[in-house]
């Protein structure tokens, strides 16, 4: 299965994201990700994470899919899925010590 960014339209309130999905004998799918605008205008999720979090989105509903339940064509960005991809992309720094100098 290849997923091809194919780009993205505006309407009055979001982004829609459109990909092509090629799989087995060459079917090709289409499939759009709306992001509400609001999401994209506040920290910390910016609007050069469009496509990333649009492309992890469709992978998440493609790898769940069955002959029996294929995946959705027209998905949404919710607040989870903002979570899980500020998580995924931009894991939390924690401060470390350097064991060799703490003094006991």
């Amino acid at each position: 299965m290849y997923i091809q960014y194919v780009g993205f339209s505006l309407a009055a309130f979001s982004r829609i994201y459109t990909f092509n999905v090629i799989g087995a004998q060459n079917e090709t799918r289409e499939f759009t990700v709306n992001v509400p605008s609001e999401m994209l205008r506040s920290a910390p999720l910016h609007i050069q994470d469009g496509p990333g979090i649009c492309f992890e989105r469709l992978k998440q509903e493609l790898d769940r899919e069955t002959i029996e339940a294929r995946a959705e064509a027209h998905l949404r960005i919710g607040e989870r899925d903002v979570r899980e991809y500020l998580e995924k992309q931009y894991p939390r720094k924690y401060p470390t010590r350097d064991l060799a100098s703490a003094k006991p």
